[in-house]
C-alpha cells in the first residue's frame, strides 16, 4: 500500500511480523461479567495477528477485546497513528491506555472495516474519547500519544455472531 508523502512514518509501534511482537497480548471478553462472548488470538505465518471469535448478547454480554502488554516502543513525538488491518465489515474500536487516567479507562476511536480488504486507518488524538466500561469519562485529560503504554482492539457493535480482524501494524506518524 502506498504511503502518502505528507505522512512521515516512524518505526512501527507494533509490527506483528517481528519476533515476539504478539507476546503479552491477552483477550478480555464479557465473560468477566457473566457474558458468553469468546475471542481468541492467533499469529499467522504471514506475520499478522488475527483477533477472532463470536460475540454473544446473552446474559448481558456483547463484547470481546484484546489488549497488549506494556509497549516496547514509544509514541513520543508522534502526531497521529496508522492502523493497517483486514476485517469482516464490522465496526471495531482502537483503544489506547495511559497512566494519566484510572486503570480501566481507555481512549477509544471507532473504525469500520471492509470485508476481506486491507485498509489503512489514520487516527489523530482528537479521534479518541475516554471511556470506562462503555461509558464516557467526562473529566479525563486530553489524550497525549507520547503517554500511551498499551493498546487494544474492542468489538462491541451490538451484533451477535462471528468476527475476524487481522492486524498487520500500528505506526506512529510525525504529521
Amino acid at each position: 500500500m502506498p504511503t502518502p508523502e505528507h505522512e512521515n512514518v516512524r518505526a512501527p509501534l507494533l509490527a506483528f511480523g517481528a519476533p515476539g511482537e504478539a507476546e503479552g497480548w491477552h483477550v478480555v471478553d464479557d465473560a468477566v461479567m457473566g457474558g458468553r462472548s469468546a475471542g481468541a488470538l492467533e499469529r499467522t505465518a504471514e506475520g499478522t495477528l488475527v483477533f477472532s471469535g463470536r460475540v454473544s448478547l446473552e446474559q448481558g454480554g456483547g463484547f470481546s477485546s484484546v489488549r497488549s502488554g506494556e509497549l516496547r516502543a514509544s509514541l513520543a513525538g508522534a502526531r497521529a497513528l496508522r492502523l493497517t488491518c483486514r476485517g469482516d465489515g464490522r465496526r471495531y474500536k482502537l483503544r489506547l491506555y495511559t497512566r494519566r487516567v484510572a486503570d480501566g479507562v481507555a481512549y477509544q476511536a471507532p473504525f469500520e472495516t471492509v470485508p476481506g480488504e486491507w485498509i489503512e486507518r489514520r487516527f489523530e488524538p482528537r479521534d479518541f474519547a475516554p471511556s470506562w466500561r462503555g461509558r464516557p469519562v467526562l473529566d479525563a485529560p486530553p489524550l497525549e500519544l507520547g503517554e500511551v503504554l498499551e493498546v487494544g482492539v474492542l468489538i462491541s457493535d451490538r451484533q451477535a455472531g462471528p468476527f475476524r480482524l487481522e492486524l498487520r501494524s500500528l505506526e506512529g506518524l510525525d504529521r
